[in-house]
């Protein structure tokens, strides 16, 4: 089966923005990223856009597909329609056509020491540090981020704060904060409690809306604002 599409993308040279049209055949099955790669195979060579996996797991391939960001190995053609308006994420600068430029995200990222944070004693003796299903399951979810940048572009704080976190970067800060085999909770609390963290969020919750991994950032960035409280609670009474 197979029908006309319209892919109208909106590109940039480096200096101006515009929107191309490319009409072709798509057959059912095909995804938006198959299409753009027909596109530069068979009809633009020039077109940019970022692709790895094809397998909705490396987040590469963020789009916005009609005002929505996508997963674009991921988003079947025909479940969106005949036209389909293709633009680059927001609240991070274009370097080319569908390109924008990550680097502030994953700093912001690296910034909430996303990894295992453990005395001395465990570097001078490694063990296996054993856990629960139960305490597994307090951070799991939060565990399946791909970094795709779908949240901090939809997020109304990213685009109004430079220095906000987004809530990608707290999703990562609460993942391992909730880790029982992490002793890193203080360092962190201290990094996203000042004005560019937790309470910069207002819950617009639109990041939990277009998460393709349906990991609801929104919903760790609250338990993030407990933390945080908590914290400050307890350092009033101490």
């Amino acid at each position: 089966m197979e029908r006309e599409v319209l892919f109208r993308i909106r590109r940039f040279d480096g200096e101006h923005a515009y929107w191309q049209d490319f009409q072709f055949k798509a057959r059912k099955g095909m995804t938006v990223l198959e299409g753009l790669y027909h596109i530069k195979e068979s009809i633009d060579g020039s077109l940019s856009f970022r692709a790895s996996c094809r397998m909705g797991v490396c987040g590469s391939c963020a789009v916005k597909v009609n005002g929505r960001p996508r997963l674009a190995c991921e988003t079947q053609i025909f479940d969106i329609g005949d036209t389909l308006e293709i633009e680059p994420l927001d609240n991070m600068s274009v370097l080319r056509d569908l390109v924008v430029d990550m680097d502030g995200f994953f700093r912001k990222h690296e910034a909430v020491k996303p990894y295992l944070i453990r005395g001395g004693d465990n570097y001078g003796n490694p063990k296996e540090l054993m856990q629960t299903p139960k305490e597994l399951h307090a951070y799991y979810d939060f565990s399946l981020c791909i970094k795709c940048g779908a949240c901090y572009s939809v997020c109304p704080a990213s685009a109004t704060r430079s220095d906000y976190l987004g809530p990608a970067a707290m999703t990562a800060a609460y993942r391992f904060c909730a880790d029982s085999r992490d002793e890193g909770k203080d360092e962190r609390l201290r990094l996203v409690s000042g004005s560019e963290g937790v309470w910069r969020c207002h819950f617009n919750a639109e990041c939990s809306e277009v998460c393709p991994k349906n990991i609801e950032p929104a919903k760790a960035v609250q338990k993030m604002k407990l933390m945080s409280a908590i914290r400050i609670i307890k350092s009033i009474f101490r």
